[in-house]
């Protein structure tokens, strides 16, 4: 049920969003999920995909076993390309087929000094809730804003 009265509910104005959104807003939107051990090592559920990440695909015609790097993320498609996962063209040659960034589940996340300060914050966090140190919600503090003039 929506409670927010500034969130629509409208398949069209949900797809025009989704199809319209700019880059940093369809990075977000290309999350993957976690694998169970990094979920329990993180305490988080998943993760927006990167490339050099590496993946293991879990439906669709290219579903098994095999890991692989992902090589190119390509945010204007809504689709990852993975190392192994190709198909031959008539003439041919062959090329890296579009999976879907939902459709894999992330088994090695590749963990620079860059993305290392973006996410720990949110890392960290989980780290420390999953030990008990905080508990869940007392992070997100407020700050003292009042959230409570959406409603009068």
């Amino acid at each position: 049920m929506k409670l927010n009265p500034f969130v629509t509910s409208s398949r069209r104005k949900n797809r025009k969003r989704h199809f319209n959104a700019p880059s940093h807003i369809r990075r977000k939107i290309m999350s993957s999920p976690l694998s169970k051990e990094l979920r329990q090592k993180y305490n988080v559920r998943s993760m927006p995909i990167r490339k050099d990440d590496e993946v293991q695909v879990v439906r669709g015609h290219y579903k098994g076993q095999q890991i692989g790097k992902v090589v190119q993320v390509y945010r204007k498609k809504y689709v990852i390309y993975i190392e192994r996962v190709q198909r031959e063209k008539a003439n041919g040659t062959t090329v890296h087929v579009g999976i879907h960034p939902s459709k894999v589940v992330i088994t090695r996340l590749k963990l620079d000094k860059a993305a290392r300060r973006s996410w720990s914050a949110r890392l960290n966090l989980a780290l420390m809730e999953g030990e008990g140190q905080i508990q869940g919600g007392d992070h997100r503090e407020d700050a003292g804003v009042n959230m409570n003039f959406c409603y009068q």
